[in-house]
């Protein structure tokens, strides 16, 4: 199968066919679990860079006063006005937040987004080596059942000579 089968000691050649499907139904379920991480951490990096693109947007020298719409939901804005161009407040995360300097906010989301991608990696090196855990497990499966298929033949053969004498 994989190293991670390997590693856990599975030998799935010695599995019964209702044990080898129990296994694949629990690895397509983790597949599933990690397809959604991924697809999670994927809007984090839009939304990072989305954030940093609106960064890049603000005049960060002169005085405030600048007009813009503010999000409260997805779909409702209030019109704000920057007070102070260099003075951002950056989410740390676990709903901390500090201010800093535009080029300092920058920083934040480069440093966010290196996390993030580094974790979208590790779950995609996770869905790849789950994914040919499935497909190891559909071979052994098909194994099974050309062996089940192959010894009812030889029984229905013997079975046929047997009635033949």
């Amino acid at each position: 199968m994989s190293s991670e089968a390997s590693a856990q000691g599975i030998n799935i050649d010695s599995m019964s066919l209702d044990q080898l499907n129990s296994l694949k139904q629990q690895q397509q379920g983790r597949l599933e679990q990690l397809s959604v991480q991924y697809s999670a951490f994927k809007d984090a990096k839009d939304r990072l860079n989305l954030a940093r693109e609106s960064l890049s947007t603000i005049p960060t020298c002169g005085e405030g006063g600048q007009q813009i719409m503010i999000p409260l939901t997805e779909s409702l804005y209030a019109p704000g006005k920057i007070v102070d161009p260099n003075k951002i407040l950056v989410e740390l995360g676990a709903g901390f937040f500090v201010e800093k300097s535009a080029k300092d906010a920058v920083k934040v989301l480069d440093r966010k987004f290196k996390v993030v991608d580094k974790n979208s990696e590790n779950v995609m090196l996770a869905m790849e080596a789950t994914s040919r855990n499935v497909q190891a497990l559909n071979q052994a499966m098909q194994g099974k059942m050309m062996e089940i298929q192959a010894r009812q033949a030889g029984a229905a053969y013997k079975n046929q000579m047997e009635g033949a004498k």
